[in-house]
């Protein structure tokens, strides 16, 4: 095989994207020069984040250029190398494009074992999502035994790790998902003392007075909108929000415009503080070695939605924001 496939962004969504926004292009495989390795995709992460990057504006992160090749986090073996470090046979994580194979320096990807977890686990619970729970729970959040924590996006990749965190520490969790599938998983795999599915709930903010009935000392915030809304008159006095994320309004197209706040935020000394986990680079390596020990040690448990085939990659990223995964959200394009 000399040829492969990779994946532009063809033009910008407006709204919700679609799958106009995505173009395959077919071209040759390239050869790696001294340095160089060549990387098949094993794995492709999609995270809604990227959603941002579609856009042309200044954010934390560069936006995607039209008509060039997306990008995102990728697993991959090494099937020929021209580097002094890794060999053929090499698992590595990389932010690499969304093409079948890619060439990369040496530093520009990181050497897996895939004999301590299984490598898929790199790009969740080992990776970014699991660092962002990690991080954002224990530096921002930081619940306290018996305190009450609340997770919106509570069956995603993020939400469900900093919930367990959240447990670890002694407090009480209650998550907020979508589908009675997920409040099964929270409830009977997760450890949430007490999930809600807001899509059928008649009364969210009820729901949740009632599931804490002793206020809330933690919300970790993914989702925004009017499920935050229902949160905010229940915060306790020095409350902590760690604000990940905002998916409701993603792929709004008019401002999102909502309730007031600020007299939640004032009574009760909020503090609230919006967070990437690249703000916490330099503890990489502390974090990751707690989730693998937590791992190990049976106090963390994963989930992972995996979708087969390369083509599959764009109608995978756009169930996101249908919420048609569990954890991590993965497209498996090549065999280990």
């Amino acid at each position: 095989m000399t040829t492969m496939q990779q994946i532009m962004l063809a033009k910008r969504p407006i709204g919700t994207p679609t799958k106009e926004n995505f173009r395959f292009v077919e071209t040759t495989i390239p050869e790696p020069k001294d340095g160089e390795v060549l990387i098949q995709t094993l794995y492709v992460s999609v995270d809604p984040y990227m959603r941002g990057r579609m856009e042309d504006v200044k954010s934390y992160v560069e936006p995607f250029k039209l008509n060039e090749v997306l990008t995102g986090g990728i697993v991959g073996k090494i099937t020929r190398s021209k580097g002094d470090h890794l060999s053929e046979g090499d698992y590595v994580i990389g932010n690499l494009a969304w093409q079948e194979y890619s060439i990369a320096k040496e530093s520009q990807v990181r050497k897996i074992d895939a004999n301590l977890a299984p490598i898929s686990s790199y790009l969740g619970v080992l990776g970014m999502p699991g660092l962002t729970a990690y991080f954002g729970m224990t530096e921002i959040g930081d619940p306290k035994e018996n305190e009450t924590v609340v997770v919106s996006g509570a069956a995603g990749a993020v939400g469900m790790i900093a919930g367990q965190i959240a447990k670890l520490k002694g407090a009480k969790v209650v998550g907020i998902a979508g589908s009675d599938e997920k409040i099964d998983y929270l409830k009977n795999k997760a450890g949430f003392d007490m999930a809600i599915n807001y899509k059928t709930t008649d009364n969210i903010h009820q729901a949740l007075k009632d599931a804490c009935p002793d206020g809330v000392d933690v919300y970790f915030d993914n989702v925004g909108g009017t499920v935050s809304e229902a949160v905010y008159p229940l915060l306790n006095t020095f409350a902590r929000i760690p604000q990940c994320g905002a998916i409701s309004s993603y792929n709004k197209t008019g401002d999102d415009i909502g309730p007031r706040i600020h007299t939640y935020l004032i009574k009760s000394r909020v503090r609230i503080q919006g967070f990437i986990v690249g703000d916490y680079a330099d503890q990489f390596q502390e974090g990751a070695r707690e989730l693998g020990k937590w791992l190990q040690e049976g106090k963390l448990t994963y989930e992972e939605t995996i979708n087969d085939g390369f083509e599959n990659i764009p109608d995978s990223f756009l169930g996101l924001f249908a919420g048609n995964n569990i954890g991590k959200q993965l497209i498996r394009v090549g065999e280990e």
